[in-house]
């Protein structure tokens, strides 16, 4: 028997020799390298604090002592040693280990912190919430990594904690000089500086205790850097340096990322085990490419995902257009802004769930002051493996509230080119693309236009009106030939621009017997209630029936599994819309074909 089958709880660490902890750290790499090849997941982040949570879980006594991770996509670790290695065969999966801290998975995961630089917030309330019960027999600690000490709410806590310097806390630095990307800006440097032995630096300016560097990967050090950490107790900073994707060569050497978030993959080579098809995200990189070729005017703003958000390209094609702020997302758009007023015209591109992070600046940096930025949000709608905090299921309803922006939501590739080449020429104010994560899939073209929509299928009796938003305009058209297969007329009509409302979609609704809209976004303030009110502005009493995502949290899974939980699938929907017709009184209804019933032809719009 290994010795990492014979660990079922951190006590059990404490048991083992110098010699056995070396052993289980070996053991746990090969864990990892098998259980998250075979499943995908964050593994270079992960290779790299082996050493440092054995470190952490022999010197205190979780759930006792608390431990916090920033970001938590490097709990992996911890949870081998707290009891939930079974679960790594399901990682990422319905019913098995989340990739962030759980709560419902363990009583030692305290917070789910999977958004970067809160864990310092966290530390601060909890040691005040000691202090103010006085309790002293417990320790609370924060891991936080180099890059997450990029973002301004770490910084905002560091300033509150050295104003404690009675409140134990331990703040565990792991740098290992990258968030997803290398670290960038002037604190990358100063850490420079720290590494070479220049003193303890900004932290001690704010008079915080600060030991190291430590080599992260020798545990004895480790260890006893800890236990000084304890004892002198305040606030104290062990600076440790780890190397990210340690003890495997296809994540050492990995230039991009270094194994930062692997796809299932073939452990020996590293490589895949399927191609990716096109992407919604492939095609606005090469979009951008093609655009920025044409327009001196545009760059581009990440938030330290250049990557996954499809900049890489440019990234590559125009080095000096694609601007890294690190994982600083307020401070990504108001520099946005700052470079429109100075006639560029930036293109932020940010995951769905991490714009939430930005709001304030958007709506009074950006739309106050009118300026033409292009966002574009990738992950938007359901995401699944990530879990509760990566689906991007809020954008519409936050920003729809936003004044003078415009959103859309492309269906297909093709439509994703066609309205970023269309919001980067738009002047009057900001715009915003929204599109999933994975495959662009087939281009779903129009039959026909109607003052601004693209009708996707017109066929029998005006009975029902589907309103597709973006991705599930498939979903859509599957329902409506289900639809049409039980004698049902269908219409349906992507908006493309779905905010704002266009007033076409009355003129069309008040035709029909019955109108549908689906997305993917809450159903609380989402694209169905905006078309909502504007039907019930309009007059029209057609009655509307918005399907989207309930108002919860969602569960993990593949984005087909969250989607049918939600029920968006074209069973439950067309279920649900035969149910409605059944309700409805008997109305006489038009020939959709009839001459002069609404003015559709093919081609371009009227």
């Amino acid at each position: 028997m290994t010795l990492l089958k014979t660990v079922g709880d951190p006590a059990r660490l404490r048991e083992l020799t110098a010699g056995e902890l070396r052993e289980l750290a070996g053991e746990i790499r090969a864990f990892l390298i098998e259980r998250v090849s075979a499943a995908g997941g964050h593994l270079g982040p992960n290779l790299g604090v082996v050493e440092l949570t054995i470190a952490l879980h022999t010197v205190f006594e979780s759930p006792r002592d608390r431990l916090l991770w920033d970001t938590g996509h490097q709990s992996y670790v911890h949870k081998i040693l707290t009891g939930r290695q079974d679960g790594f065969d399901r990682l990422r999966k319905a019913g098995g280990v989340s990739g962030y801290p759980s709560r419902e998975e363990s009583e030692h995961d305290l917070v789910e912190n999977s958004h970067a630089s809160t864990a310092l917030s966290y530390a601060d309330g909890l040691a005040r919430a000691d202090a103010h019960l006085g309790v002293r027999d417990r320790a609370t600690v924060a891991v936080i990594g180099d890059g997450a000490m990029t973002g301004g709410m770490a910084w905002e806590a560091l300033n509150n904690i050295a104003g404690g310097p009675e409140r134990p806390l331990v703040i565990v630095l792991n740098d290992n000089r990258r968030s997803y990307a290398p670290t960038v800006g002037g604190f990358a440097e100063h850490l420079s500086g720290l590494r070479a032995g220049h003193g303890a630096g900004v932290f001690g300016e704010l008079g915080l205790g600060y030991l190291g560097p430590v080599d992260g990967h020798d545990l004895p050090a480790v260890q006893d850097a800890l236990r000084q950490a304890v004892a002198l107790g305040g606030p104290v900073v062990v600076h440790v340096i780890t190397a990210k994707g340690r003890g495997y060569r296809h994540t050492e050497a990995n230039d991009l990322d270094l194994g930062h978030a692997v796809k299932p993959m073939d452990p020996r080579t590293g490589r895949a085990l399927k191609a990716s098809p096109p992407s919604f995200t492939s095609v606005f990189g090469e979009k951008l490419v093609e655009l920025a070729e044409r327009r001196d005017d545009l760059v581009a703003v990440t938030a330290a995902m250049a990557e996954p958000t499809g900049l890489l390209p440019l990234q590559r094609r125009y080095p000096h257009r694609v601007i890294d702020v690190g994982i600083a997302e307020q401070h990504a758009v108001t520099m946005a802004a700052g470079l429109s007023l100075g006639g560029v015209h930036p293109v932020v591109a940010i995951y769905s769930t991490f714009v939430n992070r930005a709001l304030d600046q958007l709506l009074m940096d950006v739309a106050l002051h009118r300026r033409p930025v292009t966002f574009v949000l990738d992950r938007s709608g359901v995401t699944g493996d990530d879990g509760p905090s990566h689906n991007g299921m809020w954008d519409l309803s936050v920003l729809q509230v936003v004044p003078g922006l415009r959103i859309a939501a492309p269906r297909d590739g093709t439509r994703l080119a066609e309205l970023l080449a269309e919001a980067v020429a738009w002047r009057e104010g900001p715009t915003l693309l929204r599109f999933p994560k994975g495959p662009a899939g087939a281009d779903l073209p129009a039959v026909a236009a109607f003052n601004g929509l693209d009708v996707l299928r017109r066929a029998g009796s005006l009975d029902v009106l589907i309103v597709a938003v973006g991705a599930l305009a498939g979903l859509a058209l599957t329902v409506a030939d289900a639809l049409r297969a039980r004698g049902a007329g269908v219409t349906v009509v992507d908006p493309r621009w779905v905010t704002p409302v266009n007033p076409a979609l009355a003129d069309l609704a008040r035709r029909h017997r019955l109108a549908i809209t689906v997305e993917d976004n809450s159903r609380a303030g989402g694209v169905g209630s905006a078309i909502a009110q504007t039907l019930r502005d309009a007059g029209v009493r057609t009655p509307l029936r918005e399907f989207g995502i309930p108002r919860r949290f969602l569960g993990q899974g593949t984005r087909a599994e969250v989607l049918a939980a939600c029920g968006l699938t074209a069973r439950s929907v067309t279920g649900a819309v035969e149910e409605l017709l059944a309700g409805l009184d008997s109305v006489p209804t038009a020939d959709m074909d009839a001459p002069g019933t609404w003015p559709v032809h093919s081609g371009e719009e009227l």
